[in-house]
């Protein structure tokens, strides 16, 4: 058992039966009163965000994270299909775990599969991957009064807001956390 003392970015602690990460904290001391530690904490399955507030000398349990290579294969209904880089093993996981990364999924994409205490919590997946656009408007030359950018579809399906000089085959690169386009490749 941890306590609060021990608390740091990054480490992933089990409250209330649920998991999650310690995306910040502060040990704040008053003047008056007893100290005590405010953190901010992000479900490991979830994603969502939670402010909770410890007594100094709380005990926390902390987990361990472990994360696992693998390989993006398919998917077939409501399950993702993961190819584990070291045993090739097949890994099923539910589209309610790679929910907010589904938009970027592209065969062969390498992410990290999160797990705890043999439980699968979710996927990692890099911060910028490189798509394909497949369908666009085409841009007009001197059109740069209206509007600079325009939806683009992209071949996982995602749409993002793109440049005027960008068409169809164009390669981009996306960022992951953000869903905005970053360059031409």
């Amino acid at each position: 058992m941890a306590t609060t003392s021990d608390l740091r970015n990054g480490m992933t602690i089990e409250l209330d039966g649920e998991y999650y990460n310690v995306v910040e904290f502060l040990h704040v001391k008053p003047g008056k009163g007893q100290a005590f530690v405010r953190t901010k904490l992000k479900n490991a399955k979830t994603g969502a965000v939670l402010d909770r507030t410890f007594k100094v000398g709380d005990k926390i349990r902390e987990v361990e994270l472990e994360k696992r290579k693998a390989e993006y294969l398919y998917s077939s209904g409501s399950s993702y299909f993961f190819m584990d880089r070291e045993s090739f093993e097949q890994i099923s996981i539910s589209d309610d775990l790679v929910e907010s990364a589904i938009p970027f999924l592209k065969e062969n994409l390498e992410i990290d599969i999160l797990k705890i205490e043999d439980e699968f919590v979710g996927i990692e997946i890099p911060f910028f991957v490189v798509l394909e656009v497949v369908e666009t408007e085409p841009g007009v030359k001197g059109d740069t009064v209206s509007a600079t950018s325009k939806p683009a579809k992209l071949d996982t399906g995602a749409t993002v807001k793109v440049p005027l000089f960008v068409e169809k085959g164009d390669l981009i690169r996306v960022d992951t956390r953000t869903g905005q386009y970053v360059e031409r490749v």
